[in-house]
């Protein structure tokens, strides 16, 4: 029993810097994807979805498919820039995926910008040696 004891805490330990290792990698493609969004590249925002990576929208119907997610984030990158993605947990779901919990903010395009703010949840999945996102959905704060 002791010795179980014992184990479960080393693993513990050392999956801790994996976990954190994780946030940071996931951050990082949160940052690319920002960087992509802004600059209206709506091909290497789909990039960082799977084949068949599914979006669920606020007040949109579901969007399957590259094809169709890179329509919706060309035509949202009309409207909107200066978006940010902020990371604020990161729970694997086994060796090949991960649950992220954020936080966004965008701004209007227009006469009169205001300021967006909202959370999202995704799953991330591995595909070869790159994560990728496989189920997005976000809703505003307001």
């Amino acid at each position: 029993m002791r010795i179980q004891v014992i184990v479960s805490a080393i693993c513990l330990c050392f999956s801790a810097p994996a976990m954190a290792q994780d946030k940071a990698t996931i951050q990082s493609l949160n940052d690319k994807f920002a960087q992509a969004f802004n600059a209206g590249d709506a091909a290497a925002v789909a990039a960082l979805y799977t084949d068949d990576a599914v979006i669920l929208p606020p007040g949109a119907e579901m969007m399957k498919g590259k094809n169709a997610i890179r329509a919706f984030w060309k035509g949202a990158a009309e409207q909107l820039g200066d978006g940010k993605l902020t990371t604020v947990d990161v729970k694997p779901l086994g060796n090949g995926a991960v649950r992220e919990i954020g936080t966004f903010t965008f701004r209007t395009k227009g006469a009169q910008p205001q300021d967006i703010t909202g959370k999202y949840v995704v799953v991330w999945e591995k595909v070869g040696s790159d994560w990728r996102l496989a189920t997005d959905i976000w809703n505003t704060n307001k």
